[in-house]
This record gives C-alpha cells, structure tokens and sequence, in this order.
C-alpha cells in the first residue's frame, strides 16, 4: 500500500474510532483518558498510573472508586505490552461507559498509529473522553471559500480535505419587474438598485466575516452564480480588500445560487482546488461508473463480488466508502456449536444461530473486522489502489446508498 493510501487508512480508522467515542459517556470521573507522544517514555506513564491508582482509594463512593481503580489497572496492563510509545504516539482510553438502565459496560478503545504525531502528554478522568488533540488531526487546514449569488438570492462556505461546508443561504428582498412609468419608473429603478446594492453588500459581508479568521488557510476564494452579477460584484469591490486579494481570477457559472450552487461550483471549479480531494475522488467514482455499463465492464461491486475479484486479483482501484460501517463477524453457538460468518453494522446485536435460532447470551462472538479494514488487507495483498471515497458529494453518496459503499475498477472484465 503507498504511503498516501496508508495515511488515508489512518484518518479514516481515526474517524471511526472518535465517532463511537464521543457517543461513550461515563458517571462522575470513571473514565480514564491517557495519551503519550512519541518523545515520552511509557515506563513513565504506567508509574504516574501506579501512584494515581493509589490516590484513587481515597474517592468516597464505593462505585466510582471501584471503577476509577478498575480502568487505571486496565490502562497499565495495556500499556506493559507497549515498550514505547512509536514514531507518532499513542492515545488510550479505557472505563465503565453508561448503556442504560443504570448499567455500564467497561470498554478499552487504543489508537497506537494516529496519522499525525500526538503533541503533548495527557492524563484525564472524566465523564468523558479528552480527544482534542485527535479531533485535530482530521481538520484540514488548506480550505477554499466558496460564493454564489444572483440578484435572488446567495450562499457562502468552504470546501477542504474531503468535505464541503455551506455556512449560511440568504434572500433578497428586491423588488421584481413594475408597470410605472415616467418617474414613478426612474424612482421605482433607484430603489431596485438600491436593494441589489444593500443585498450584494450584506451577502458579502457575511461571507467576509467567515472567512477573516480563517483567512491564513485560505488558498483562493472561488465565485459563482448563474448570471452577470457574480462578475459585477467583484468588480465594483464588495468584498473585505484581505478577502479580494484572494478571489480567484475566473468566475464560474453555476445553475443556482444556493447550497446545490455552492456543491456545482465545486463541480465546476475542481481544476482550481488541488488543496481539495473531492475533485479526485468524483473522478474515480465516475470512472467506476462509466466502466459499468459497457457491454464488458472492468468493474464490479458489493461485498461478494468484490471479494471475489481481490482474491482473483483483478482488481485495479478499490473503492470504499467512509459512510459504512458494517463489521464482518465470526460467531459461535453455545447451544448447538454451530459457527458462521456474517456481516452487520457495527452497533448491531448479533443475528440469531441460522441452526437452532438461539440469540442473546448463547452466542459468542469470535472474531469481529470492519469491512474497510478487511477489503484494505485484501487490496495490498493483490497490489490495488484504495480509494476511500467521502459522501460528501452527489458520485460519493451514491456510491454508499447505491452500491453497498463498496465498488472496483478492474484490471480485466470478470466472467
């Protein structure tokens, strides 16, 4: 696998792994947040845990002592098997989490290849995880901001990394065609005009407030709309003079001026955004989609086909798509000894036994992998790029909802 593609695989398991922790909750300061960076030594965390261990038998409440102390044990018997922290660190997270009903569960999440190096040492219990310093790593600095208007209506945002952000679509009050003439005509045109000027003003100016704090990252500000006034407002400086500095010198014509304009200006403009991978992505997925349906296509999709062609080697680039989230499970019956394999989502209860239809506590769950880890496995095995495809455009969506987030470009047609 290239470097860039082990990278995306990073950010991706990071994305997965931040989803299911933010949604864990704790009682009190049950659960223990421990990250180490790459310069510090994991003999000294696992001391500093010894000696917070030992403070912990001071808490009052019998509960909350037992389940603090539990967690700390749990973080030093996983961080004994660490004899550093590697090149980028390691952040862990162990605790009893709340699942209802007065229970709780304990559970240990370790995330020991973040895609970007950890900066600082934490230690933390709380009724929540501390995850800032890994929510950092998935914000994209270089962004592109994005505006579209017309004399009905405007809208504004950012597109960066692999997502598209409208931040706010407003509407004109200006007054359409009238029937007045003579100077109730000429009156009635000033204050048409007059309304145009105060919209283009208060649009730009929101857009401008924006974007100011952000500016630094700003590579270029990209204008559209679906007639002339796009150009007009550029030209008659509307916008904030750091701001102008930065407008792209070509505007684009886009069918709206809405949040659907603000999504085709990226469409139209993805030549001037190399900061941006959505352009990338919507290539490879229209790629996909156009092999498809020639009367021999170098192309296939779903999960069985898929993995059929990596186990051919067959495949050439293989897309998955970050919307899903289904694990393949291995499971055993405790009531018949029955064991298969099956895929679910990954906050799924487990399917009853096919052979004898028991559920619940008699079955045991194995082995559990994420799809996105499994297929990845599979494609550096048969030499295939990964592709891992946002849904945050028209072709990404559709890949997630229309073709089970999973899909291939071939090497050769497959019988």
């Amino acid at each position: 696998m290239s470097d860039d593609a082990e990278q995306a695989t990073r950010r991706l398991k990071l994305k997965l792994a931040l989803e299911d922790l933010r949604e864990m909750k704790g009682s009190g300061t049950e659960l223990v947040t421990v990250i180490i960076p790459p310069d510090r030594q994991v003999s000294d965390a696992r001391q500093m845990l010894q000696n917070e261990h030992g403070q912990a038998a001071n808490i009052k409440s019998k509960s909350t002592k037992k389940n603090v102390q539990g967690a700390i044990e749990s973080a030093i018997s996983l961080l004994s098997k660490y004899r550093d922290a590697g090149e980028r660190g390691l952040a862990l997270f162990t605790g009893a989490i709340i699942v209802g009903n007065n229970k709780t569960r304990h559970t240990t999440v370790i995330i020991d290849d973040p895609p970007q190096a950890l900066i600082s040492f934490r230690y933390r219990c709380d009724s929540k995880f501390e995850l800032s310093q890994l929510e950092d790593m998935l914000v994209d600095k270089k962004s592109y901001g994005l505006f579209v208007i017309d004399r009905a209506e405007a809208a504004y945002g950012i597109a960066s990394g692999k997502r598209i952000h409208v931040q706010e679509t407003l509407v004109s009050n200006i007054m359409g065609k009238h029937r007045q003439g003579g100077q109730s005509a000429q009156r009635f045109e000033r204050l048409i005009e007059e309304a145009a000027h105060n919209f283009f003003k208060r649009a730009s100016e929101h857009a401008c407030s924006y974007w100011l704090p952000e500016l630094e990252n700003i590579q270029a500000i990209i204008i559209g709309g679906p007639g002339a006034t796009k150009d007009y407002v550029v030209k008659n400086d509307y916008f904030h003079h750091e701001i102008a500095k930065k407008i792209a010198k070509t505007t684009f014509d886009v069918g709206y001026s809405n949040e659907s304009g603000v999504r085709e200006l990226v469409d139209n403009a993805g030549g001037l955004m190399s900061e941006i991978e959505l352009d990338t992505e919507r290539k490879v997925v229209t790629e996909f989609l156009e092999e498809l349906v020639k009367s021999h296509p170098k192309a296939t999709y779903g999960e069985v086909m898929i993995r059929q062609a990596l186990e051919q080697g067959a495949v050439s680039k293989l897309l998955i798509s970050e919307g899903m989230r289904n694990n393949s499970v291995e499971i055993e019956c405790k009531s018949c000894s029955n064991e298969w394999s099956v895929t679910i989502g990954r906050m799924d209860a487990l399917p009853a036994c096919p052979k004898c239809k028991s559920d619940g506590d008699d079955l045991i769950e194995v082995s559990s992998i994420s799809l996105i880890d499994e297929f990845s496995l599979l494609a550096a095995k048969g030499r295939s790029e990964v592709k891992f495809i946002s849904t945050d455009t028209e072709e990404g969506a559709q890949l997630n909802s229309g073709f089970g987030g999973l899909a291939a470009v071939l090497r050769y047609p497959m019988a």
